[in-house]
């Protein structure tokens, strides 16, 4: 049989060739697309020329340092910018250039809700989202909250198993989120704020809660399923909600004794214990039961303050909220909130300017506050608002910086792991292009993010990449 010729055989083979191109693009398109992304400690050595470098908020700044980072956490700091030769370190060096920013410790927010943003579908989330649904969504939140600055959270409240999977999935690397400590279901009365409320008696018994109970020895088995559940911090409604829909106000729910129940089963299994508490009886029944810290306490007065300071107890204020729903009643009809059910609406309006006259008064007495945002409840993302709500309730900007890094550490339990950038401590990084410690406003754009020692946001000199 004759052989083609190379001039007929050549379109043959530029059509062989195009296929060839055209399958490897695809393919080199498909891995890309389908590749799993690295969100675990980068190998090798990262060095940060810092020009501003506030290293342990509460202490003086220093200029023009060097951030020594290694598997996740910080190696050394050192004066001035050291150059990879002079690192002193084997391997892969890579140098990021924060020269012209001001650097400190990762944010931290000890009260979040990252599977759901509060709304008129929430509730009907409940029974119509799936652990899957809600896994994704809170995912969406979580890398939401990571790139606005925060490298650690503490969710105080999220229905199904979905938080957990997501607090280890980030872990893993699998995912890209701040690291998260979970309470799992909310430690509540039969009918109390955590319950679940509004449906009819066939879909609530389809919903159980693993967290509610009625009296001492009731009690102590919800904290100890939460425990065994995977629980990091066991988080209790001592009081009504402003968002529960029901009419039973915002006192005490919790007898005295299954309060101190709750407190003693919790530090006996290891774990600390906070509660949502909103009128006077209801925050001191907590103090006195041995609570570490109180969340809102938003009736607290000039003797709970006292109360405070004797138990040596963490207050978390939460006073975002209120400014991004309204905290007047022209505002709040304006808001996010204004087709809430006649009973929320009667509690959301008696709040008013209460937060933050309660803040104010608070850092006046000296209680030891840590920040907290209830972000859910508030658009997720926005939580470095908090920082500017504690300086406009009489903070210093340095103080407000603490409350977010430092304090918030030491309130949740892991100061030797966050909260500042030392030697030992996980890479918990942030950068601004202007110091908060001048205008606190700049904590609301953060250029930078790196959380154990993974870059997850990076803006500057023409260049931004940002995890999505």
């Amino acid at each position: 049989m004759c052989q083609p010729s190379y001039h007929q055989r050549r379109p043959l083979l530029c059509a062989a060739v195009f296929l060839i191109a055209c399958v490897v693009s695809l393919s080199a398109t498909a891995a890309d697309y389908y590749r799993v992304p690295e969100y675990s400690s980068p190998k090798g050595t990262t060095i940060i020329h810092a020009g501003t470098l506030l290293a342990v908020p509460g202490q003086a700044p220093r200029e023009q340092q060097t951030i020594v980072v290694r598997d996740g956490r910080i190696v050394r700091i050192e004066p001035g910018y050291t150059r990879p030769q002079d690192a002193r370190v084997d391997g892969e060096v890579r140098v990021v250039d924060l020269e012209d920013a001001f650097v400190m410790p990762g944010f931290i927010d000890l009260h979040v809700h990252l599977s759901f943003q509060a709304g008129s579908t929430r509730k009907l989330a409940l029974v119509t989202d799936t652990d899957a649904d809600t896994a994704y969504t809170a995912e969406m939140y979580a890398r939401r909250t990571l790139l606005a600055g925060f490298t650690t959270v503490r969710d105080l409240g999220s229905h199904g198993d979905a938080i957990f999977a997501l607090r280890d999935a980030v872990k893993a690397g699998k995912v890209a989120g701040p690291k998260i400590l979970v309470c799992g279901d909310i430690i509540t009365p039969t009918g109390g704020h955590a319950d679940i409320l509004g449906f009819r008696q066939e879909v609530l018994n389809a919903l159980p809660s693993t967290g509610v109970c009625d009296g001492a020895d009731s009690c102590r088995a919800a904290v100890r399923r939460q425990v065994k559940r995977g629980a990091d911090v066991i988080k209790v409604t001592a009081t009504g909600g402003v968002l529960s829909e029901t009419a039973t106000g915002t006192g005490q729910q919790f007898t005295d004794e299954e309060l101190r129940a709750i407190a003693q089963t919790a530090h006996a299994l290891g774990r600390k214990v906070t509660a949502h508490a909103h009128a006077k009886a209801g925050i001191e029944a907590a103090l006195n039961a041995g609570f570490d810290s109180i969340e809102h306490a938003m009736w607290a007065d000039e003797d709970t303050m006292k109360l405070f300071k004797k138990k040596n107890a963490w207050m978390i204020p939460t006073v975002y909220p209120i400014t991004a729903v309204g905290d007047t009643p022209e505002k709040m009809k304006q808001g996010p909130f204004r087709n809430m059910p006649p009973p929320v609406m009667a509690k959301l309006l008696r709040l008013g300017r209460q937060p933050k006259d309660m803040t104010r008064l608070a850092h006046d007495m000296a209680v030891k506050i840590a920040l907290g945002t209830d972000s859910g409840v508030s658009p997720h993302g926005e939580n470095a608002h908090e920082f500017i709500e504690y300086v406009n309730a009489g903070m210093s900007e340095m103080e407000a910086l603490k409350a977010g890094t430092v304090d918030a550490a030491e309130a949740g339990g892991f100061s030797e792991r966050a909260g500042s950038i030392e030697p030992g401590k996980a890479a918990d990084i942030v950068a601004m292009s202007k110091s908060p410690l001048e205008d606190i406003s700049a904590v609301l754009s953060p250029r930078f993010v790196m959380r154990d020692g993974v870059i997850f946001k990076q803006a500057g000199q023409g260049a931004s990449h940002e995890v999505y």
